[in-house]
């Protein structure tokens, strides 16, 4: 991962290969933002209409690269988008800030070091562009040839920039170096969520990725279990073996334990972890099989969010459920019509087995609920019917208790991760009547996302607050990147549960 530096030094002396500096979008064209002002100096003052010359205008996420003035040891200057100009004596916005710092990180691809002189005002900024620049500077290219090769025959095997030095910074003040070391936590175990995304699924089936978890849970002193096919039969979670019936590679099921002695609260996270859906034997169409290895896209954040909780060290208990299994088409997969017996001892008439999500979940949120947590999150690539009412950039929050909602809502705003507030309109629960189980894993089509909440909350614990995020748009960019957001899996919701258990820690949670 890139390497970070807190620096005082000022831009013209430093040696590096490029100085990152901020452009705003003002209403008479492109203006210099805060932190850039020894670059525009060196411009005699003219940088911004120099910029404007080039066709630079400030929108965000906009990279425009020229030659650095005389007498600086950095060859480049590259002018990054930061969007409207703010107000007078207003900062710029969070989102913004990281955004643009990954925009740059991007660009800067191949490069050894980067001096990032964005506008940083006050210790919460340098960790916000810390976590900008960790974030797009991310690559996943495991199952390419060597950086070297590719490199001598394709000339695009490049490495993620080396080195970051973040100007205007504190070396020395605890909260700057705090918000950096926050950064760098929490940016590595979100990389490795969208590293396990990206992992192909001949190489991450249940049983790969409940070892991946065990040894980070070795690394940083986290207690894990992990029930394999055998105890899972024993203990009668029918949903998460009805789900995995069908395929060469059992299920699991991976508890992971993060105390604080400290802690006045606790924490259940719980994971969607398909680890490839096919569809079962309601077998996906043409078309749509092709990105299905990101069906454990909520397992991977679950499990980075736990650890980044113990690296942090924050004073609440957190523990992560995964709840991982393969949906495939074999003589002994789960059929439309079959009654499963989940762990709560409900019964569920499959009538999709591409509803598979929830089944696996269900068994996992009365799990979770045995030990009484504060509180539950689950989160879930698991609607199609979510991408299609919020687009592929924004998740939908459901909840049995509205305030919660909220509170979930704006800590997800406090992280730079787009959600909405969606309903749980009860007419909708008479859709999963059942003339032979206590419920059916389907109901009406129209409001699939809803349905599928509520099908949820089921199996949530009585008197236990709940939230469930439906991440089936964000939790894989199809597209081109953008900002700090890198094309394949991109680590959604591990920064919102890691400040959802941050204001449970302070207390601040409603």
């Amino acid at each position: 991962m890139t390497a970070l530096t807190l620096s005082t030094a000022a831009a013209p002396g430093l040696r590096a290969d490029a100085i990152v500096i901020g452009v705003a979008k003002g209403a008479g064209g492109p203006s210099v933002a805060p932190g850039a002002e020894a670059v525009d100096k060196a411009y005699d003052g003219r940088l911004a209409a120099v910029l404007e010359t080039l066709g630079a205008s400030g929108s965000e996420g906009e990279v425009t690269k020229l030659p650095a003035p005389a007498g600086f040891k950095a060859p480049v200057v590259v002018a990054v988008g930061l969007g409207a100009e703010p107000e007078k004596d207003a900062g710029f916005d969070a989102e913004a800030l990281r955004r643009a710092a990954g925009a740059a990180a991007r660009a800067l691809v191949g490069a050894k070091k980067a001096a990032f002189a964005l506008p940083v005002a006050e210790a919460v900024d340098a960790g916000v562009v810390a976590e900008g620049v960790l974030l797009g500077a991310y690559s996943f290219d495991a199952y390419k040839e060597s950086a070297k090769e590719t490199k001598a025959a394709k000339g695009n095997g490049k490495a993620p920039l080396a080195e970051a030095a973040l100007l205007g910074g504190k070396p020395r003040d605890k909260a700057y170096k705090a918000a950096i070391e926050r950064a760098a936590a929490v940016a590595e175990e979100l990389n490795r969520a969208r590293d396990l995304v990206n992992t192909p699924p001949n190489d991450l089936n249940p049983e790969a990725f409940a070892a991946v978890a065990q040894a980070a849970a070795k690394e940083h002193g986290i207690k894990v279990q992990v029930l394999d096919e055998k105890a899972l039969t024993k203990g009668g979670y029918g949903g998460i073996l009805g789900v995995g019936a069908g395929s060469a590679s059992g299920p699991r099921l991976v508890k992971l334990s993060y105390t604080s002695p400290k802690a006045k609260k606790s924490l259940a996270f719980v994971g969607k972890g398909i680890t490839y859906d096919s569809g079962g034997i309601s077998l996906k169409p043409a078309g749509h099989n092709e990105t299905m290895k990101c069906d454990m896209a909520g397992a991977a954040a679950v499990f980075a969010a736990v650890v980044s909780a113990a690296r942090l060290g924050l004073e609440v208990n957190v523990t992560g459920w995964l709840a991982l299994a393969e949906n495939m088409p074999s003589g002994s997969a789960t059929r439309p019509g079959d009654v499963l017996r989940m762990y709560s001892g409900k019964t569920v008439e499959v009538l999709n087995t591409d509803a598979e999500g929830r089944l696996v979940l269900a068994d996992a949120l009365w799990a979770a609920s045995q030990e009484k947590p504060d509180a539950i999150i689950d989160v879930a690539t698991l609607t199609g019917a979510m991408m299609l009412a919020l687009g592929s950039r924004t998740y939908g929050i459901m909840a049995n208790d509205d305030a919660f909602r909220s509170a979930v809502h704006e800590a997800a705003e406090e992280s730079g991760e787009p959600a909405w507030p969606m309903p749980l309109p009860e007419h909708l629960r008479k859709g999963m009547d059942s003339p032979t189980a206590d419920i059916a894993n389907m109901g009406e089509r129209m409001g699939g996302g809803l349905v599928a909440g509520l099908f949820l909350r089921e199996f949530v614990g009585e008197g236990i607050t709940w939230a469930h995020l439906d991440i089936a748009g964000p939790a894989f960019n199809e597209g081109g990147p953008f900002g700090y957001t890198p094309k394949g899996g991109t680590g959604t919701a591990v920064r919102t549960l890691v400040r959802v258990a941050e204001r449970v820690a302070l207390g601040d949670l409603g």
